[in-house]
């Protein structure tokens, strides 16, 4: 029975979920409809085609990222800020595997600026400001911490860690390997230092 009261936004959702089960590679018009009881056609009253379905999966995916991340970090500043906000991606990317991999698209499916509610990389550059990471390097520092954490992360949910060490004892090992290297980050130098002297 077709659900009543269909929006773009309960479309959204329920491909988001779908990508999440199913993978985001495989999310078509055709799935959600059935998913929603639709015929197919009637999606396009709600969404623009398959790429504007690839699109809010992958809004809805940045926004619950920066969430995330932003609620794990509140209240702390500087290597307590990086620790918690690198374990609130982590968990992320790993809850929601189908959204984590439509965000890394965003630049491509909605611009270079896409109107989100919560920018992750506006969150992660609220972080390294703890870190005195000075303006003109913030767009350096924050493709080095995305980078890092998303290389991990991808290698992780892909099985690329085959050897028996404790995966978490290493991704901690990641992050304080950060925080050395964000305290160390040319032009930083001098905050962090008055920093640690004050503590």
């Amino acid at each position: 029975m077709p659900r009543a009261g269909l929006t773009p936004a309960l479309v959204a959702e329920e491909a988001a979920r779908l990508s999440d089960e199913e993978g985001f590679r495989s999310l078509s018009l055709a799935a959600v409809a059935k998913r929603l009881g639709v015929a197919t056609p009637s999606l396009y009253k709600h969404v623009d085609g398959l790429a504007g379905l690839h699109r809010e999966v992958a809004l809805l995916g940045a926004n619950g990222l920066g969430e995330r991340v932003q609620r794990a970090a509140v209240g702390r500043s500087g290597p307590d800020a990086l620790r918690a906000a690198a374990g609130a991606y982590r968990r992320y990317a790993h809850a929601h595997p189908g959204r984590y991999t439509a965000l890394q698209q965003l630049p491509r499916l909605a611009g270079a600026e896409p109107d989100l509610t919560t920018d992750p990389v506006r969150v992660l550059a609220a972080v390294l400001r703890g870190f005195g990471i000075p303006q003109d390097q913030m767009v350096h520092a924050i493709r080095t911490l995305r980078s890092t954490l998303h290389g991990f992360v991808d290698l992780e949910t892909h099985g690329g860690f085959g050897l028996p060490e404790d995966v978490d004892e290493t991704y901690a090992l990641l992050v304080e390997g950060l925080v050395r290297a964000l305290h160390q980050w040319p032009g930083a130098t001098e905050r962090t230092n008055t920093r640690r002297s004050r503590g």
